[in-house]
């Protein structure tokens, strides 16, 4: 499995824009990279950096945030995803992450739901005009997004596999998940033609694999017996300076 460097974190105590820290990424010989959110970032830097580089994008988030939950907020959603797509076109056509949103109070997780089910639709619809996928990202609410809606893999894949859509996946982040004590392959097993990209992370602290309690090598060899042939995207908070760390990240995971 090739690694993906979240270059949000990683690299950053050598560089300051993330042009240069897809520059330093493939001096350390990586040359799949991913970030958060774009408005705020030299997109043009970016994109000259890839290209220099040959490095390619394996995500970066749908902006600004808005609720998939809340219908008040349906048409500023679908208003990021047109300008995010626009972006994402402009570099290489990566995916798109999405997150929930929060829980509504005093609203049914039913209708939760189908707020979800109706606003993805259509997102995915345009995100099939534009030849990019969208991925939801389901998050943990026991550490650091207390009162998101999706914190369950299995609902994120059972709302994508509702709706259908080829340009409509998960992501499928190691950390939230057993954070929220689910069982990687009891949860992914024979759905993993849903899953568009992983993230590692290691517990509890979310740093680097190696420093908590994961046990990295089952990880990696459950996600290939369960098909898994993409990225590791590395969403870690590097306590190690970067090649440092980039290495005990390699020894923890085998790869």
């Amino acid at each position: 499995m090739k690694l993906s460097a979240c270059i949000e974190w990683q690299f950053g105590d050598e560089t300051v824009g993330l042009p240069d820290r897809i520059r330093a990424a493939s001096k350390a010989g990586i040359d799949l990279v991913e970030f958060h959110l774009w408005r705020d970032k030299d997109v043009d830097g970016i994109a000259e950096a890839l290209e220099e580089t040959g490095s390619k994008l394996t995500g970066f988030c749908v902006d600004p945030r808005r609720s998939i939950v809340d219908p008040a907020q349906h048409a500023e959603m679908l208003e990021a995803v047109r300008g995010t797509l626009e972006a994402a076109v402009r570099l290489g056509s990566p995916p798109l992450i999405v997150a929930s949103g929060f829980l509504r109070e005093g609203v049914s997780l039913e209708e939760h739901r189908a707020e979800a089910v109706k606003v993805l639709r259509e997102a995915a619809r345009l995100a099939e005009e534009a030849g990019v996928t969208l991925v939801l990202e389901p998050l943990n609410t026991k550490v650091e997004h207390p009162g998101m809606y999706l914190d369950s893999t299995c609902l994120a894949l059972d709302i994508v596999e509702e709706i259908g859509s080829p340009r409509l996946k998960v992501l499928y982040d190691v950390y939230h998940s057993l954070v929220m004590g689910e069982d990687l392959k009891a949860v992914l097993e024979g759905r993993m033609h849903l899953i568009e990209h992983v993230q590692v992370a290691d517990m509890p602290g979310r740093n680097e694999p190696g420093t908590g309690e994961i046990d990295w090598k089952r990880v990696v060899a459950d996600l290939k017996d369960l098909g898994y042939v993409g990225a590791l995207g590395l969403e870690y908070r590097p306590t190690l300076p970067a090649l440092e760390s980039l290495a005990k990240t390699r020894e923890a995971l085998g790869v």
